[in-house]
């Protein structure tokens, strides 16, 4: 009979690769996941109703005693493309590496959602041998390109939503189990996202009339845009603390040290000199203070001899609660302040919306924490500084959250979308005990 750790290493070498070209993604391997899930999880696949869902997103139903106030436990199929060149070990040989407590898994999608995925489909395997029924229905809902389009969760939301299904609790992938996170706070804390950034790509254009690059204008296009893409940089979006941050400062207070514990008490008064503080201590501590902006992309002349026509850059804007695609618009043409710069939004969002970190649906998060992650562990509210496809799902419930019940270090974090993906196959097999909890409480 094969184990926990044999069942997640079968899936993860499973290269479920998704591509924005939807024509470059290989279905067959999509196929070959269905199966082996079906496979390896035989009495889920005996309680639960499946359904395919544009595609190739699975939606499952397990039938509770009352049908009212679902839980939907969210998690993707689909993982990002790989350079195996920068791999230590190779990413889709999900081999174990160290021994004791060090013994990790490094394959793509051990994190990013693999983990958080066949996790879940450990807890609801055992519970369901065991006869266990829910007191309510429980959902789970693995969308196929959340790395991408996200067109399968949407799917799945509106199917919901013709049934007129309205989830008490909806949890998806998000923050982690951390240390250190915040400055002088030692305490490991559950960051579960309450909401999450807006995301949008702004495409700047400059055009020119071309010609010989041997006798190039006095602003060619070219300068233009690196100009306009200067003047975003230096001129970043003003700092803040949003409602999310404010209560995980809030939250976190009680377990800082003096006197940064007045400090996260008195955000009425400290609030600008902490932001500005946060601004230099990384990027992913400005990124919670403040709406961000960088060019990701940029393309010229076709030639190294030939003046560019048009240039265009693309820039990646994460956008803070409270923000717009529309507001952050305006501040970019403000900034460039110069009209033959063409601005063009390709793509965008806005901020979900903000979950209560009070209420029921907050404690059954919480208490599973506690439970079987650490009484130590402090479960505090977090902005999102990705975007998931949780934010399709507000649509249809008030109580979204982003969590994924692993303790990750920064290392291992950062992996995420990088070479040498990997989770400790110790807190892999604690985050099942996790969903476990909280499907019990269902």
């Amino acid at each position: 009979m094969t184990s926990p750790v044999d069942r997640f290493r079968e899936l993860l070498r499973i290269p479920t690769v998704s591509h924005a070209d939807e024509a470059e993604v290989d279905w067959v391997r999509f196929s070959e996941f269905r199966a082996a899930l079906e496979r390896l999880y035989p009495h889920t696949h005996r309680v639960l109703e499946r359904e395919l869902v544009d595609g190739h997103s699975l939606l499952y139903r397990w039938k509770g005693k009352d049908g009212a106030s679902p839980l939907v436990l969210m998690a993707h199929q689909d993982v990002v493309p790989i350079v195996e060149s920068e791999w230590e070990h190779p990413p889709f040989e999900a081999l174990i590496v160290g021994e004791g407590t060090d013994a990790a898994i490094h394959a793509r999608g051990a994190i990013d959602d693999k983990g958080s995925l066949v996790a879940i489909l450990e807890a609801v395997e055992a519970l369901a041998a065991e006869g266990f029924e829910p007191a309510h229905d429980v959902y789970l809902a693995f969308g196929h390109n959340e790395e991408t389009a996200g067109g399968g969760a949407r799917a799945m939301v509106d199917a919901l939503r013709s049934r007129g299904i309205r989830p008490s609790l909806v949890l998806d992938e998000g923050g982690a189990v951390v240390d250190g996170v915040i400055p002088g706070v030692a305490v490991p804390t559950a960051m579960v996202g309450v909401a999450e950034r807006g995301v949008m790509t702004l495409w700047l254009t400059a055009r020119e009339g071309g010609g010989h690059a041997s006798t190039p204008p006095a602003v060619p296009a070219t300068a233009r845009l690196a100009r306009a893409i200067d003047r975003l940089h230096r001129h970043p979006f003003p700092r803040r603390i949003a409602a999310p941050v404010r209560a995980m400062l809030t939250t976190i207070a009680p377990h800082a040290p003096q006197p940064l514990r007045a400090v996260f008490q008195n955000l009425a008064l400290t609030g600008p000199l902490l932001t500005a503080v946060f601004a230099k201590l990384g990027p992913e501590i400005n990124a919670i203070v403040r709406t961000t902006a960088v060019a990701t992309q940029l393309s010229g002349a076709p030639g190294e001899n030939v003046l560019a026509t048009t240039a265009k850059a693309a820039v990646n804007i994460r956008l803070l609660t409270g923000d717009s695609v529309a507001s952050a618009t305006d501040r970019a043409r403000r900034v460039i302040a110069d009209p033959e710069i063409e601005l063009e939004v390709r793509h965008g969002s806005d901020p979900s919306p903000v979950s209560p970190w009070k209420g029921e649906a907050w404690r059954r998060i919480a208490t599973a924490v506690s439970s079987s992650l650490g009484d130590d562990v402090v479960t505090t509210p977090y902005l999102q500084l990705g975007a998931s496809d949780s934010r399709y799902f507000t649509a249809i419930s008030d109580h979204v959250y982003r969590f994924t019940p692993f303790h990750l270090t920064r290392a291992e974090r950062d992996a995420l979308h990088s070479h040498n993906e990997r989770i400790r196959v110790d807190v892999w097999l604690r985050g099942i005990g996790f969903y476990r909890t909280l499907l019990s409480a269902s």
